[in-house]
């Protein structure tokens, strides 16, 4: 088990990611009274900056930090607040991290519009530097995680999901964001093909496992832990990694029985009960965590061949804290 904490990865580039805090603050500035309300509200809860700091520890790994690397960060972090702000309306969700959510305060119109802020000021910021290669990136992160967001919607509605669907809506919800990061950080200091490609693919495998681990987390994790119920899945019928895995290996009437729990949506305590001891029992939970693992593996050796440097540890170790973390 990893002993990391997010805190203590990110502290080679610490210096940069406190620097960071007003760099994004003067982007986000408004003339307009309600709006700059509303991103105060939204930069007091800054969070873990994980974004940020891939940028500077994928840019420190291939040659330095350096300003560019702040645009690339600022870009990715504007990107991700807006698509938060959006999908609190779309989830009709009155919290955020144990907040009040924006549409919850001042009602999904404004919440929707500040989205759209924050989504723009990020393309202003590379369109006023000449960052052309962010924006080719970053939009193409927008687009698969629309796309993401949506194969999920019509998948649920279809009650239908097999493993290459679950891996393409993972790649393209959560991989693709981390991936957009690391891919930033390396073209802020680096022309170098082979480079850029090589920091990609890390943050797509590191995605990829980040939330394999979060399906598994789902079926081990106390809701006191994990910060929402366990088997919320479940309760919201999803079938993750961990289900797919047993169904594969179950008497066939038994896991049609277990998927319809499961697409009914309407699972109470005792039925969430039952569908966890039947993927424990058909280890389920055991696979899919053998994928994490290998997965990190894979990603640890996208960037064996830099140099050794503390950004170089902190990526490595964010790999394995990304399979290891208990929330």
């Amino acid at each position: 088990m990893s002993s990391h904490t997010i805190a203590s990865i990110s502290e080679p580039v610490s210096e940069e990611i406190e620097r960071f805090e007003s760099y994004m603050r003067e982007q986000v500035r408004s003339r307009t009274a309600l709006l700059d309300t509303v991103v105060r509200y939204i930069m007091k809860q800054r969070g873990k900056r994980v974004r940020p700091a891939l940028v500077f520890l994928a840019a420190g790994l291939c040659g330095g930090i350096n300003e560019r690397s702040f645009v690339g960060a600022a870009m990715v972090e504007l990107l991700h607040t807006a698509t938060l702000v959006h999908d609190d309306v779309v989830d009709s969700a009155d919290e955020r991290r144990g907040v009040a959510s924006i549409n919850a305060v001042w009602k999904n119109k404004v919440a929707v519009l500040v989205g759209d802020y924050f989504l723009s000021r990020g393309l202003l910021i590379a369109v006023n530097s000449n960052e052309f290669d962010y924006l080719r990136v970053t939009s193409e992160a927008v687009r698969r995680m629309s796309e993401g967001e949506l194969l999920q919607i019509q998948k649920s509605r279809q009650k239908t999901i097999d493993e290459e669907t679950y891996f393409r809506i993972i790649s393209d919800k959560t991989a693709s964001l981390i991936s957009t990061c690391c891919e930033v950080g390396a073209i802020s200091v680096s022309t170098d093909v082979e480079v850029r490609t090589a920091l990609r693919d890390y943050g797509e495998l590191v995605g990829l496992a980040f939330q394999i681990r979060d399906d598994v987390l789902d079926y081990t994790s106390r809701s006191m832990i994990l910060g929402k119920p366990v088997g919320n899945d479940i309760r919201e019928g999803k079938i993750t990694l961990p289900l797919l895995r047993a169904i594969t290996k179950a008497n066939p009437t038994e896991a049609k029985s277990i998927v319809s729990i499961v697409k009914s949506k309407k699972a109470g305590n005792k039925d969430v009960q039952k569908v966890i001891d039947f993927v424990v029992r058909h280890q389920g939970i055991t696979s899919a965590q053998a994928t994490a693992d290998a997965l990190q593996q894979q990603a640890r050796e996208k960037i064996v061949v830099f140099p050794d440097s503390p950004y170089k540890t902190a990526l490595t170790d964010f790999a394995n804290f990304v399979i290891t973390r208990t929330r």
